[in-house]
């Protein structure tokens, strides 16, 4: 199976690998540091290069277990060394708003004990579902200035690694309505924003909440009965 890099360092941008395996215009590595979109969270882009050729990335899955990455140009065949280069903003971009959404969760799960029930993101965007009742009112201006205070609290993101034995017993590590962790995997990955949201996590994040900008809560809507859903917006300051 190939090595998830950017599980263990999301800021290493290059990288070697091995060719493993080739299906049309979709390669396998033994290692990569491209991430693979799962969680909410969409997949890197960048290129990468060989001693005879280059391509670019423009997808990244998760496929039966394997990492295939999506070229544009010239394939390599298996057994090729390649040098990877990620999109560095585009990467940038994508770990300060998963951090995001990891304060406005921390923010809504310490104030109001209410659990994710859905979620997505783009560069710099994304929305979260919520198990709320009733919006009340202020309550946009209110968790925006919360999740505005945790950011500027500059807190430590810190990445940690523990059984799934040890795992389940701790409630807090599953904030989503249902445990979205593999039954497969052994090993659960933790991303602990020190003092405000420690969850069980697979993406991407910067190393501490002052990088992720400004967020602004552009808009809250219904979407049923016990479904409420938040969206915003990151800014530079």
């Amino acid at each position: 199976m190939t090595d998830r890099i950017y599980l263990r360092d999301a800021n290493l941008l290059s990288f070697t690998a091995t060719v493993l395996s080739v299906d049309d215009n979709r390669i396998e590595l033994d290692q990569t540091a491209f991430y693979a979109t799962s969680g909410g969270q969409p997949h890197d882009t960048g290129h990468i290069t060989w001693e005879s050729g280059a391509a670019s990335v423009i997808d990244v899955r998760s496929v039966e277990g394997k990492v295939l990455h999506t070229l544009a140009g010239l394939i390599p065949e298996v057994g090729t060394e390649i040098h990877g280069e990620i999109d560095a903003d585009r990467r940038k971009n994508m770990m300060r708003t998963h951090t995001a959404m990891h304060i406005l969760c921390g923010v809504i799960w310490r104030d109001w004990k209410r659990v994710v029930t859905g979620g997505n993101m783009d560069a710099l965007s994304g929305r979260m579902d919520f198990e709320i009742d009733q919006i009340p009112e202020g309550f946009a201006k209110k968790i925006e200035d919360l999740c505005n205070i945790e950011i500027k609290a500059d807190r430590p993101v810190e990445v940690s690694f523990m059984s799934r034995e040890s795992a389940v017993f701790d409630r807090d590590l599953i904030r989503t309505k249902t445990n979205l962790v593999p039954e497969t995997v052994s090993e659960i990955r933790v991303v602990d924003i020190v003092g405000l949201d420690r969850q069980a996590d697979g993406g991407t994040h910067v190393s501490s909440t002052n990088q992720v900008g400004r967020i602004e809560i552009t808009k809250t809507e219904s979407k049923g009965k016990g479904f409420k859903r938040v969206r915003f917006v990151l800014h530079d300051s």
